[in-house]
């Protein structure tokens, strides 16, 4: 296929293509075929890309912000212009639909844009102290050589958001993207080479197992900073790991986001950002609405036109005409999708519409409606699929209580057609990010992030370039 003929699935380490110690084969989650062997690294590789982020590091902190900003500009260009490619090695490695692979690159490439702009514009501080005594000058500087751990659900966006404020603030960075999705990342660091990225500057590697890799280099005395998105299982595992050296880590970890319809929301519309909220990605994303709190009085009128339009919803391949729902990443996660969705039919849960897993080849699973009670276990667990399961509320007092009672807080939803009302709501959520009357309010230019076990920094907006950066202040006699 002339997509991955295009396409390096070699090593990157220090402005090279090189082989690693054995392959590891990428398959499309549609079909189960193999459609890249990539190469893994070996430990002794990992290290490598580490003399070579610490070789790179001094230059390229002294790099004028501008040339960085320009050279990030032309990343942004070039996956621009090259967003098809792109967007079909997302679809077959990843399992989604073509339709959101392509939006997952045009919004992975606004945040080499959006830190393309803010490498010029880190600020620092020249004032007088109070007793006059002296200067107080406050710089900002990068902290240097950083470790970037990426999923599978977003494996650009994900490589992107951490890749751009890394470069931009003047940092060199060891990349390891997810074993499924690796496809993504290799084609990301070809554009960012012909961007003009110096050698030693980003590097790319794939160990397996992982896990002594990583812990490997996190005992690296010079490598001081960690950004990772995944679970919040594997994040306190990795914040151990970074304790002993006091690195300083930045972690977007799980969520189990609450959608509230408060009895006043405009159904259809309450309706139309569910399924945004809900089926973006096929419901494999940390944003995911996971838990949905109705109101008693449009109850009934929210589940049977949510579950006319998720029941309607065309499931195929993802680079399928008219595709609407893709595969999962795995079969292994759609058997975990399917395990909950019985899990909670066993303790009580109705099926509206889906609930079984397809006959046939590929890791495919429906879109699910399902009605519970505010006790069943699904309302517990992080989905990661194409699963809505709906809750009854009496009040928006209790839907608040009932979506602040867990250890997440990554994103909220709330519909209502009085903002007063909705804004109220929104403040007593426990939650990073809460969406109004919107199915999907990512962006670049905001700051992602949790409360909780959710996860510590934030991602993206002025906030996202400060995890990359160390703050120094200068006392100056005067």
């Amino acid at each position: 296929m002339l997509i991955f003929m295009q396409l390096s699935t070699q090593l990157y380490i220090d402005g090279k293509w090189v082989n690693g110690v054995s392959t590891m084969p990428v398959t499309n989650p549609a079909d189960e075929s193999v459609i890249a062997n990539v190469q893994i690294s070996s430990e002794e590789q990992c290290i490598q890309a580490v003399d070579a982020a610490h070789r790179a590091f001094k230059s390229w902190a002294k790099t004028a912000p501008r040339v960085r900003g320009e050279i990030l500009r032309k990343a942004f260009e070039i996956m621009v212009a090259e967003s098809d490619r792109l967007a079909e090695i997302i679809s077959r490695e990843n399992g989604k639909v073509l339709s959101d692979a392509k939006g997952e690159v045009l919004y992975a490439a606004e945040f080499f844009r959006w830190f393309s702009e803010e490498a010029v514009r880190i600020n620092g501080e020249f004032r007088t102290s109070p007793s006059g005594d002296k200067r107080i000058i406050v710089t900002k500087q990068p902290i240097g050589v950083s470790l970037l751990i990426t999923p599978w659900n977003f494996p650009a966006a994900m490589a992107t958001r951490k890749i751009g404020p890394a470069l931009a603030a003047g940092c060199t960075v060891i990349l390891k993207p997810a074993g499924e999705t690796p496809l993504t990342a290799l084609a990301i660091i070809q554009i960012l080479e012909r961007a003009g990225v110096p050698a030693g500057v980003v590097n790319l590697i794939l160990p397996s197992p992982t896990g002594p890799a990583i812990a490997k280099i996190l005992k690296d005395p010079r490598v001081v900073n960690l950004s990772f998105t995944g679970s919040t299982e594997v994040g306190r595992v990795l914040l151990k790991e970074a304790a002993d050296r006091v690195i300083r880590c930045s972690m977007e970890l799980g969520g189990n986001a609450p959608f509230l319809v408060l009895s006043d929301a405009n159904v259809d519309d309450a309706v139309a950002g569910a399924l945004l909220a809900k089926m973006r990605n096929g419901g494999a994303a940390c944003t995911a609405a996971n838990r949905f709190y109705v109101a008693k009085e449009i109850a009934n009128d929210f589940t049977e036109k949510l579950t006319k339009a998720m029941g309607g919803l065309k499931m195929a391949p993802g680079t399928s005409a008219g595709a609407q729902l893709g595969a999962s990443v795995s079969v292994k996660e759609r058997n975990k999708i399917a395990e909950l969705v019985e899990s909670s039919v066993a303790a009580g849960g109705d099926v509206k519409t889906g609930g079984k897993s397809p006959a046939g080849t590929g890791a495919f699973y429906p879109a699910t409606v399902l009605s519970v009670k505010n006790n069943n276990p699904i309302l517990q667990q992080e989905i990661f699929g194409p699963v809505a399961p709906i809750v009854i509320t009496n009040s928006d007092e209790e839907a608040i209580e009932l979506a602040n009672a867990t250890e997440f807080g990554l994103i909220a939803y709330v519909y209502s057609s009085n903002l007063k009302r909705a804004i109220r709501v929104a403040e007593s959520l426990e939650s990073g990010m809460v969406a109004i009357n919107k199915g999907v309010i990512s962006d670049p230019a905001a700051p992602f992030g949790g409360f909780k076990q959710s996860g510590l920094g934030r991602e993206g907006g002025f906030a996202g370039i400060e995890e990359f950066l160390e703050t120094k202040y200068i006392g100056v006699e005067i």
